[in-house]
């Protein structure tokens, strides 16, 4: 029965995020790791490790039902993804090497200063006011490259980082963002994947119990993402972003 109870918390875990992560596009792995950290008492790098095997089989799914609904232009994505190899073994790492309070701290202040940019530009204007910065297609291939040590350094990141700078940097909708967000995510995390388990920081059993669990979950998430309104999406995006930073300063500041 406790065998019984062990192996049902992941999956159930695993089903919450992979409904928030289909949401908001950006795979359940950045709600995971303070779950892991603090629920299940691992530390920064073990929870981000273990996160990585949950977050590629999510976010192919993902990536496909965004694909499905709203297509975009594979070449760009491909290079984005590309892009984002190029940085992630060192930030991967570097991640395993830092100090597990130091690298936790971090996440959480990277976290908040995404949140607010994020929410204080749909605070700042009406929905139908908000306007791209009009950035040059060649400069696309900078979010690879910054999505990809994010996703290194910090388990997950690739997404976060490329969804807000798709929508005010290029002008991109919300959605469509996200979907490329979570193409970038795939390669990096492979790579990230190896690096943490090379350094004996992933538990196997419990990521792909997560794993499981998200995948039976990540199309309704998807789907919702749909219906609700923009501006609402970019609302619970940073909000989600803000109640994560807290979890990790807790863990910080706790361990």
């Amino acid at each position: 029965m406790e065998f019984s109870f062990a192996l049902a918390w992941p999956l159930l875990l695993g089903a919450l995020l992979g409904g928030v992560g289909g949401l908001l596009g950006i795979g359940g792995g950045i709600v995971a790791i303070p779950v892991l950290a603090l629920g299940f008492g691992m530390s920064q790098q073990l929870a981000q490790g273990t996160a990585l095997v949950m977050i590629m089989p999510n976010v192919l799914l993902a990536f496909w039902r965004y694909y499905q609904r709203h297509p975009m232009p594979l070449a760009t994505v491909g290079l984005l993804a590309l892009c984002a190899l190029a940085t992630t073994w060192p930030a991967a790492w570097l991640a395993v090497h830092l100090d597990s309070r130091v690298l936790a701290l971090c996440f959480a202040t990277f976290l908040i200063g995404l949140a607010l940019h994020f929410l204080r530009g749909t605070l700042r204007a009406a929905p139908a006011e908000i306007k791209s910065a009009g950035w040059h297609p060649r400069l696309m291939p900078g979010v690879g490259l910054a999505g990809g040590f994010l996703s290194g350094l910090f388990g997950v990141g690739a997404g976060l980082v490329a969804a807000p700078l798709l929508v005010r940097g290029f002008g991109l909708r919300q959605a469509v963002a996200q979907g490329m967000g979570l193409a970038m995510v795939v390669p990096g995390s492979v790579l990230a994947l190896a690096t943490f388990a090379q350094a004996q920081q992933v538990d196997w059993q419990t990521g792909a119990l997560l794993a499981a669990g998200g995948m039976a979950t990540i199309s309704t998430g998807v789907a919702w993402a749909h219906r609700l309104p923009e501006y609402k999406l970019r609302r619970l995006f940073a909000l989600l972003l803000l109640a994560t930073a807290a979890l990790m300063i807790a863990r910080a500041l706790r361990g």
